[in-house]
């Protein structure tokens, strides 16, 4: 089992997304720990679909980047990087504004692969989406 690396810091995550599409959306990594990611994104205008409710992939980008940097932050001491492989989401409800909270948790974190479950919540406290993926270590 991976354990959290001490190199990587949530300023460090800030600093990769920069330019990047968890940057744009706005996604902000609030905690760090062993097996876990904790996650903020505000919305607005730009993250809603035409019919004016949030858009699925905003939800799904806000857990996969969750599960990413989890991941990423996990990575075996020789490994250089990750990719996720497969993914699943499942919605249960929407928001209009307001902030979306993620906590992504490790299921698998090993040396090949891991596995990391996202609970995405609204700005009511309920559940937004439920999200799995797998990621393949990179050596």
């Amino acid at each position: 089992m991976s354990t959290l690396r001490t190199d990587i810091t949530i300023d460090s995550l800030h600093e990769r997304q920069r330019g990047r599409l968890p940057g744009l959306i706005g996604f902000r990594a609030v905690a760090l720990d062993q097996g876990l990611l904790r996650a903020e994104l505000d919305i607005r205008s730009e993250l809603l679909a035409p019919n004016g409710f949030l858009h699925a992939a905003t939800v799904i980008c806000l857990a996969d980047t969750a599960c990413g940097y989890g991941c990423f932050a996990h990575l075996p001491p020789s490994a250089k990087n990750f990719t996720t492989i497969e993914l699943k989401s499942n919605f249960l409800g929407t928001a209009r504004e307001g902030t979306l909270s993620v906590v992504a948790t490790g299921v698998h974190l090993g040396r090949s692969t891991q596995i990391w479950d996202a609970t995405v919540t609204g700005p009511d406290g309920k559940t937004t989406a439920l999200f799995r993926c797998t990621q393949m270590v990179l050596y």
